[in-house]
């Protein structure tokens, strides 16, 4: 261990591990390109396609050799259909067969790799856009100054003089190659580096005919094309599944072998798995075609340059023109930038939230930065995101609303959203990993039977077709056909529970992952606490200091004045169809004045307000108010990103004033010192301590002589008079304390990710029990480079009141100054914002992980920190939950191992689980649900494990003598035993109960392990004993089918003739008495593991709670013990038995029950008891591997940690990037739709 001046401690073989995983990934990739591709790539021949994004992949190129296509083809033909099969499965495979390396440039083929962990490959074939057609029709030749323009993409993706234009479409997205970058490059979306000034020049009065074509053409057009797939393409998919595949070689080889009945079960199963799977996937597809079909068919007004506006469907539309915006209620087909009036847009369904939210037009500055950036609020203020709805669009002095197209198709907002449901994340989960590895195993064993069937019937003199059918057989028996189906079962019993909770899956893989969930992080508001906001008072204050508060429970009016004014005014509600809508907030602090809203009219003439300008008056019972009303002339709209909102208005006959309403720490940074009282730090920490949502509120007069909208925000914000506090209270849920209590106490972590106030955030995890009561609180401060200061962190203990000075504190914290040795023992957790959070990411990132192990909340986070932050933690191999109300939550919700969205909204389509009651309810349900049906799908592949090696083991015992199982005893240990078995054991519901560890999350688990191979011995043990048992009886006789006698005769005076053998069955099996030995053994034994395998508790119901698990087996052993004791000369015969002495039956009975005691008492007292394999574990000094466990190791042996009331500087030694770490984060074999 190292521990340096800094208390940074660092274990060396984590660190150790972190740079060997990335050596390690780096080997494997320069191995693989060296073995595909040679020692190094063809010049230009590699590239990376959306570098830095989410979507990153890697390119190559190849070109199509016709020698290698003619061998390929011969192959498919000689192969009878195997070779393109195994393409279809392998498409990198298909790529290097028929292609050569070639460059970029000169490709009519491209390969794409990912680069994430799952380095999935893809082809895509290499497309020409002919623009030959435009010289006809607009005269469009190669030195048009539109072609000849090459600053833009589009230009410069046109090869002259032939006008051709390669491209290729991955994931819907179309990709054009740049000719002068030698790269592709997106299509389809305004370059990112044009500035402000750029785009009102260039696009502000639309475009040309001939550059609209041009873009037309080469852009594709704006559509959101969901097809719906037919249903023969779905099921040549599913066929094609490589399960099936091996099914359909199963299905023939039984047939082969008259094997008929089973043959037609397997085949009626798969139809049913077929059809249920391609009717789920047929559904899916329709309701995501119906999801964007309307987006298709908007008619919208479009601004040409030298033709005037036109009416053209969306579909025609490309970036860069400029649309008209008229009348409400208009559906947006593309992203746009506002560049000209208002627009107020519902955004529900990008956010989840129906809140109608305020854009402003890009203004036009003559900066050359790009346009996003420009700006220090959120550039989204300026665009109109497709998909959503403008509510109202009223235009400025030109009196018409311009907004500039600057996204189309798939690169849209909704494009990008119903692209995450096309090609979902894959997801890596450990489970799936060993299922292939388990299957590979069941296929090793099956080769060694195959090796030992062929070397035992080669001797034996057999026929050679007889020889291949046996040990064909091998392989159908060692791999159950039957596992895929067994599985599934389970997740959609699980599915059906959940559906009943009101729970709803589109990802139904995901179920078994919520079963390994250890953290779970919470949105607040929504989801923690209740949606509204109740106004509890107002806090007013003069240049003396804070007034009493006015309760508005009193039932008293706010007396007039600036705060009355500011809370009339300083919102972004609007007036539609008479009913006032907005932000819950902006609606409480204006009911709250009894004030009134309306719309001037055309008679409504005040200089400097324009006509149909927004006007709040004092109702009519209102008294002593000296103003008409108020008239909202200019709206600086509220921002996350800067925590307040501005408006400028005109009193009626009066004052031009600005009103700003924000963040407490921000509004007062924007005042005049002394206007702000000397107790506002205190004021605002009595009541943020109670989890009250505090809103502080200021204003200052204008000059008359400046038009509204020539004023910019930063001389409007400067300079203003601090009016007072407006106090809200966000209780929590009923649900949320006992549900919060019942996850820490299964140790599950629970961590809030809110975009609220610190000190809120802080006060609602101790009252929801997040943050108990003995346990402190650590603040993290962090903040960015300043001028010659380098980033700094600090460390400060949550307790006591200490004064801090507003203008450089963003939140205002009780601080004590030293931690006792008991305070540390009862624990702690950090509590930082987002800004802190961003800058420890950038600046101090071998600290991350630390502050991770115990960061419990996080306020102040923009949507791209939440999403950052799951990412983070899955990075230190936590299994994350995010469960949020789908506002602003969605991409956390997205990168989540599971995502729950409480919220119905368009938005929560993308979150693999939805929930129709909103609260936070369904998260341990889930969790419960997911453990069973986890424990479920290890008891499934246990049984059958085991249900293919009982088979196994007896056949190859029959083999020694040549001999074999009928069809009819196969079919009953097939269909009648483990059918139904596989159908009815994965009932059991889930433990009501969370349980403080979870279950195994690995196939390969040594008490799985060890479960599976002490049951394969024990059975195997049965098998040969029974086997040697049988032939070393008195009456046995190889020449002999019956030892059946009269009822009273004693088998000592029996008289044995011998006869000559006799074939019995249809299928030429002999049948012996180790062939009855055997069939009674292995099947009696399957329902014996059936019962011994089929878990209850801590995870699932008890076993007796299964009805009609219990009931199958109960008949089944009945039928079982029927058969083994009723001499019925015909059944015997049909099943190809011999009968045996009733003595040699108890014989059976003795060993079966051995094996079933044994099994039991191994299963109980040893596979199942935790306490066990945890002294094994200690004794042995096993620890977990986890990124997370290794750090909480590390930092409980440092005594330095954590650090408290210390500042360090990233330029500090040990305080900088440090090492990074990296693992697989996010696991599954999904399916696509």
């Amino acid at each position: 261990m190292i521990i340096n001046s800094f208390g940074r401690l660092e274990s060396c073989g984590g660190l150790a591990s972190w740079s060997r995983r990335l050596l390690l990934r780096k080997a494997r990739e320069e191995k693989w390109n060296h073995f595909f591709m040679g020692d190094h790539f063809e010049k230009g021949q590699h590239s990376l396609l959306n570098e830095g994004e989410e979507n990153e992949m890697e390119i190559f190129g190849y070109r199509t050799q016709g020698c290698r296509k003619t061998l390929c083809l011969a192959g498919s033909i000689f192969s009878f259909g195997i070779l393109p099969l195994v393409f279809y499965w392998r498409p990198a495979w298909h790529v290097w067969a028929n292609c050569v390396p070639c460059s970029l440039q000169e490709a009519d083929v491209v390969l794409l790799r990912t680069t994430d962990e799952f380095q999935t490959y893809s082809r895509k074939k290499v497309m020409w856009i002919h623009l030959s057609s435009l010289n006809s029709e607009l005269g469009v030749t190669p030195d048009h100054p539109v072609i000849t323009d090459e600053e833009y993409i589009i230009n410069r993706a046109i090869r002259k003089p032939d006008l051709k234009v390669r491209c290729i479409k991955v994931q819907k997205i179309r990709y054009v190659w740049n000719n002068l970058e030698g790269q592709f490059q997106k299509i389809g979306c305004l370059e990112d580096w044009l500035s402000s000034a750029k785009i009102h020049l260039k696009f502000g009065s639309g475009l040309t005919k001939e550059e609209q074509e041009i873009r037309r053409l080469i852009c594709g057009p704006n559509t959101i094309d969901v097809e719906i797939t037919p249903i023969w393409k779905l099921l040549i998919k599913e066929v094609l599944n490589p399960f099936y595949i091996f099914q359909l070689f199963s299905v023939c080889l039984w047939f082969s072998e008259d094997y008929k009945e089973y043959a037609f079960a397997i085949i009626i199963m798969s139809i049913m798995s077929i059809a249920l799977t391609v009717y789920d996937l047929r559904e899916q597809s329709v309701k995501l075609h119906r999801l964007v079909e309307s987006h298709n068919s908007i008619t919208v007004s479009v601004c040409r340059r030298k033709a005037g506006v036109q009416e053209l469907e969306s579909r025609f539309l490309v970036p860069g023109d400029l649309l008209v915006l008229t009348g409400n209620k208009v559906q947006m087909p593309c992203d746009a930038i506002l560049i000209d009036g208002n627009c107020v847009v519902d955004e529900g369904m990008l956010t989840g939230e129906s809140i109608p939210v305020t854009k402003t037009p890009l203004p036009k500055t003559e900066s050359s930065e790009p346009w996003k950036t420009q700006s220090e609020a959120d550039y989204k203020r300026h665009v109109l995101f497709c998909g959503t709805e403008i509510i109202q669009a009223k235009g400025a002095c030109s009196g018409t609303v311009k907004a500039v197209v600057l996204q189309t198709g798939f690169n849209t907002a909704k494009g990008d959203l119903v692209r995450s449901i096309l090609y979902p994340k894959p997801m890596n989960f450990k489970l799936y990993r060993d299922a292939i590895m388990f299957l590979l195993c069941l296929v090793g064993t099956a080769t060694i039977g195959m090796i030992y069937t062929l070397c035992v019937y080669v001797l034996s003199g057999e026929p050679p077709e007889e020889v291949v059918k046996k040990a064909l057989d091998v392989i159908t028996i060692a791999v159950p056909p039957a596992l895929p189906a067994a599985l599934t079962t389970g997740i959609i019993y699980a599915q059906r529970r959940l559906k009943k909770r009101g729970i709803f899956c589109i990802s139904p893989q995901r179920i078994n992952v919520c079963g390994q969930i250890n953290l779970v992080c919470f949105d607040k508001t929504g989801t923690l606490t209740r949606d509204g906001l109740d106004l509890w008072g107002v806090v007013p204050c003069d240049r003396s200091g804070f007034q009493e508060i006015h309760s508005f429970a009193s039932g008293r009016s706010l007396p007039w004045g600036p705060l009355c004014a500011a809370m009339a005014s300083c919102h972004s509600l609007i007036l539609l169809d008479g009913t006032i809508q907005g932000d819950p907030l902006d609606l409480k602090m204006f009911e709250a004045t009894t004030w009134e809203m309306a719309i001037s009219g055309d008679d409504f003439h005040i200089t400097g307000v324009p006509a149909h300008a927004m006007v709040v008056k004092p109702c009519k019972t209102a008294s002593q108010v000296p103003v008409e009303g108020i008239a909202i002339l200019h709206q600086f709209p509220f921002s996350s990103a800067l925590q307040r909102m501005t408006v400028i208005a005109q009193e009626m006959g009066g004052d031009r004033l600005a009103f700003m309403k924000g963040a407490p720490e921000r509004v007062a940074s924007f005042c005049q010192p002394e206007t702000v009282p000397t107790s506002f730090v205190s004021e605002l920490q009595s009541y943020t301590t109670q989890g009250f949502r505090v809103i502080a509120l200021a204003y200052k007069k204008l000059e008359m002589d400046h038009h509204s909208t020539a004023l910019t925000r930063d001389k409007v914000e400067s300079d203003l008079i601090f009016l007072g506090l407006l106090i809200l209270e966000n209780q929590l849920k009923d649900e949320t304390k006992p549900v919060l209590e019942e996850l820490i106490s299964a140790r599950i972590r629970t961590v809030m990710v809110t975009g609220d106030n610190l000190q809120t955030a802080i006060t609602v995890a101790r009252k929801s029990g997040m943050v108990s009561e003995n346990q402190k609180v650590i603040l993290i401060e962090a903040n960015e480079t300043t001028g010659s200061s380098s980033a700094s962190i600090s460390w400060k203990l949550v307790e006591e009141r200490k004064q801090i000075s507003y203008r450089n504190q963003d939140n205002y914290i009780n601080i004590r100054e030293d931690i006792s040795d008991n305070d540390r023992e009862g624990g702690y957790h950090f509590a930082l914002s987002g800004k802190s959070f961003q800058v420890i990411s950038q600046h101090f990132s071998s600290l991350l992980p630390k502050i991770l192990i115990n960061g419990t909340i996080f306020a102040r986070m923009s949507p791209g920190q939440k999403s950052s932050l799951v990412e983070e933690f899955q990075k230190l191999d936590y299994f994350v939950g995010m469960c949020g109300d789908g506002a602003n939550d969605c991409g956390a919700l997205k990168m989540a191992h599971v995502g729950i969205s409480l919220s119905e909204q368009e938005a929560s389509v993308a979150s693999p689980f939805t929930s129709k009651t909103p609260n936070i309810e369904c998260v341990p349900h889930l969790i419960k649900e997911g453990r069973a049906a986890l424990v479920t799908s290890f008891c499934m592949f246990k049984y059958m494990a085991l249900y293919s090696m009982i088979q196994y083991v007896g056949v190859l015992l029959l083999y020694w003598e040549t001999n074999s199982l009928s069809n009819y005893q196969f079919l009953f240990q097939d269909l009648a035993i483990t059918t139904l078995i596989g159908i009815t054991m994965n009932l059991n519901g889930a433990y009501p109960k969370l349980v403080p560890f979870r279950p195994a999350g690995r196939l390969i688990s040594p008490p799985l392990l060890l479960s599976v191979i002490f049951n394969i011995l024990l059975s195997l043990a049965m098998h040969i004993v029974g086997f040697i048992l049988v032939q070393r009886q008195p009456w046995y006789s190889m020449e002999m089918h019956s030892v059946c006698t009269l009822q009273n005769e004693n088998i000592s005076k029996l008289n044995i003739s011998p006869t000559a053998p006799e074939k019995i069955g249809s299928n030429g099996v002999f049948a012996s008495f180790e062939n009855t030995t055997i069939w009674f053994l292995g099947t009696i034994n399957c329902i014996i593991v059936a019962l011994i395998f089929s878990k209850g508790k801590p995870f699932r119901q008890p076993i007796y709670t299964n009805y009609i698990f219990v009931l199958v087996l109960v008949l089944q052993l009945s039928v079982c013990l029927f058969i083994l004791f009723a001499d019925i000369p015909e059944l015997y015969r049909r099943l190809d038995l011999l009968c045996t002495p009733v003595l040699w039956r108890v014989y059976i009975i003795i060993m079966l029950s051995s094996n079933f005691i044994v099994s039991l008492v191994v299963e109980e007292a040893i596979i199942e008891n935790r306490a066990l394999w945890m002294t094994f574990k200690r004794c042995f000094g096993y620890q977990s591997k986890s990124q997370y466990r290794i750090w909480q190791r590390a930092l409980a042996k440092d005594p330095s940690w954590p650090l408290l009331n210390k500042t360090s500087y990233s330029d500090m030694p040990g305080c900088g990037r440090g090492v990074s770490y990296s693992n697989p984060v996010f696991e599954s074999n999904e399916e696509q739709l």
